[in-house]
């Protein structure tokens, strides 16, 4: 069984949110039309499917984070592509704990270059990094296990060197 890269998958989301902003068709009528080819693999599709609706379900919050993130940008100036990838990077940060910060914000850069403009990687680069630092710094971030950010605290690592010792 062939299974798609995730950057495809998440190409395949860019398209699904775009088509669904500038159509207004029923997102499940989006979804079904665009990513047809995903629907036999199961795990594909909800990747999918869980990004879309994230965006979606968070799409005044993130926007509220894109605009205090863009100060000297109005936000109706910002490319649309480029509003739909920080949409999907932030959600990815914040509510989906299985992907790397590193992993998101990559990503978010590589499929820009492709799909925007020539100086949308560096914007879409510096704005998903600042809402990193920034949700790292207010522990905010929902990330663990390995090659993710560790929920360990300072006292859990006391508590774990005293027992050692003891």
């Amino acid at each position: 069984m062939v299974t798609f890269r995730r950057r495809t998958i998440r190409e395949k989301v860019l398209q699904v949110l775009y088509a669904h902003e500038i159509s207004k068709e029923p997102i499940t009528f989006v979804i079904d039309t665009i990513l047809v080819d995903l629907q036999d693999h199961k795990a594909d599709f909800d990747f999918a499917k869980q990004r879309i609706y994230k965006v979606i379900q968070h799409e005044e919050e993130l926007d509220k984070i894109i605009t205090l993130k863009v100060a000297n940008w109005e936000f109706s100036r910002i490319a649309i592509i480029d509003k739909f990838l920080l949409r999907m990077g932030i959600c990815e940060l914040m509510y989906l704990n299985e992907i790397p910060p590193k992993v998101t914000i990559n990503e978010a850069i590589e499929i820009a270059k492709h799909y925007s403009t020539e100086k949308s990687g560096k914007f879409i680069n510096g704005v998903l990094d600042s809402v990193y630092e920034q949700l790292k710094s207010e522990n905010k971030l929902a990330k663990s296990g390995r090659g993710l950010i560790s929920t360990t605290n300072t006292s859990t690592t006391k508590t774990t060197s005293k027992n050692k010792k003891g």
